[in-house]
């Protein structure tokens, strides 16, 4: 077992278990079922943010303990003052040290797109993301037989949510794009080997049809590779680690994003 299939395994378990401590009546009944969501798609599109969608992890599978102490609400809202487009909140935790608190915080101290991160694999989980605030979620192609990546993401679309897909090669693409998907992800990172790799969203970009938002994901670790990324076609960037490595994440992600605005600069200069 890989660590993919060792995290989904334990996923069906953990909803099963979630289902009945928290029904679905239960979880409609939250403040933010029947707000509206703010759509990630068009924040990061917006010409005055970065593109970033800067994420909160505590720790994942690959690095161990990242940042176990991290202040949700103050590096939440710091990562919006720096001009990231939005928010990816982990709330596995097992594998990565998230809670739903963590994403309902964040939540309550900004108004900005929030991306659940975690593991989806059953319905329930997209009633329980809106229900803490969420405005989209992540659909792994490498996780889900294409058949039910529709039936998922036609499921958040009547929800109100959009749905980020996350593939790591041509075959997962053609397989499991569908009407339904607002954001499609490269993952930078090979889930067998932890291996990261940024010519891994180079090479699947030109095969991203063009009505789809791009999103490269893992690996981006300096300014000059998202203008790399973005001549190669993508729009989004997802970024934690090199973020959350430091003490303060919202000011390691000001200093990227001031260095990235330098570099815009002298580009069109």
């Amino acid at each position: 077992m890989d660590i993919l299939e060792q995290i989904i395994a334990h996923k069906y378990k953990e909803v099963e278990e979630r289902k009945s401590l928290f029904p679905t009546k239960l979880l409609e009944k939250s403040i933010y079922f029947n707000s509206d969501t703010v759509s990630l798609k068009k924040y990061i599109l917006r010409e005055d943010k970065s593109g970033i969608i800067a994420e909160i992890k505590r720790k994942s599978p690959s690095k161990g303990t990242i940042n176990a102490h991290v202040s949700i609400e103050r590096t939440s809202i710091g990562y919006m003052q720096a001009g990231a487009s939005a928010l990816s909140v982990l709330t596995d935790t097992d594998y990565f040290g998230g809670k739903n608190e963590d994403l309902t915080t964040a939540r309550k101290f900004n108004f900005c797109p929030i991306l659940r991160k975690d593991f989806t694999v059953d319905e329930y989980q997209i009633v329980e993301a809106k229900s803490i605030g969420a405005d989209a979620v992540l659909l792994i192609a490498a996780a889900l037989d294409p058949k039910r990546v529709k039936e998922l993401a036609a499921f958040a679309q009547s929800l109100g949510l959009e749905t980020l897909l996350e593939v790591h090669n041509e075959d997962e693409l053609s397989a499991s794009v569908n009407e339904h998907i607002d954001l499609v992800g490269v993952n930078n990172r090979n889930l067998k080997t932890f291996k990261v790799s940024i010519e891994t969203s180079k090479a699947l970009a030109p095969q991203i049809p063009s009505d789809f938002v791009k999103v490269s994901e893992s690996g981006i670790s300096d300014p000059d590779t998202i203008m790399d990324l973005r001549a190669a076609g993508f729009q989004g960037f997802l970024m934690g680690e090199r973020f959350m490595q430091n003490s303060r994440p919202e000011k390691a992600c000001a200093r990227f994003i001031e260095s990235l605005s330098q570099l815009e600069k002298k580009q069109y200069v």
